[in-house]
């Protein structure tokens, strides 16, 4: 998923610019609304994520960062991407709360720092990768071709996480 996003903001407020037509002010405007959502809603999926388990909040995240990829290969205009935006940082909000803490979980009481630096070092990797690589896809193909290929790539992850999270038999 981290590559993809890579892929996807590296390029993301150029494509807002050039293909949905938003000046500098509105595509402000669009990642603010985004992180306000994020902001407004942590601490709820933080509460929800102990209540209804982080495992199917990391893939409900996953979910939904694949529909924001998706919904940006089709509209035409950068209102249309408000509520994508806030989808968006709902889906930020869900993963940044039941990540970490499904880490936590797995790890072995002692590792859990060791844990958490692997995931942070393939978290950064994602974004060591998915900037050139989206930059060159969108260059090459187009910035739909790019968040099509970022959108399968999430498919990908999705099915591998669900693979992983469901071998791993414990508690949410």
């Amino acid at each position: 998923m981290m590559v993809s996003s890579g892929m996807f903001y590296s390029v993301l407020s150029i494509y807002i610019s050039e293909e949905l037509k938003a000046n500098k002010m509105q595509i402000g405007m669009l990642f603010t609304i985004g992180a306000l959502t994020g902001v407004l809603t942590s601490i709820l999926l933080g509460k929800a994520a102990d209540k209804f388990g982080k495992k199917p909040l990391v893939i409900l995240s996953q979910i939904l960062f694949a529909v924001v990829m998706l919904s940006y290969s089709l509209i035409n205009y950068y209102m249309y991407a408000i509520p994508i935006h806030i989808i968006e940082g709902f889906a930020w909000a869900m993963i940044g709360a039941s990540a970490p803490a499904l880490i936590a979980d797995l790890a072995k009481k002692g590792e859990r720092g060791e844990a958490m630096g692997i995931y942070n070092t393939v978290w950064s990797l994602g974004w060591v990768i998915g900037p050139f690589l989206g930059g060159t896809l969108a260059e090459l193909f187009g910035f739909r071709f790019m968040l099509v290929a970022s959108f399968l790539m999430i498919l990908a992850g999705i099915a591998l996480s669900g693979y992983v999270l469901g071998k791993n038999k414990f508690k949410r």
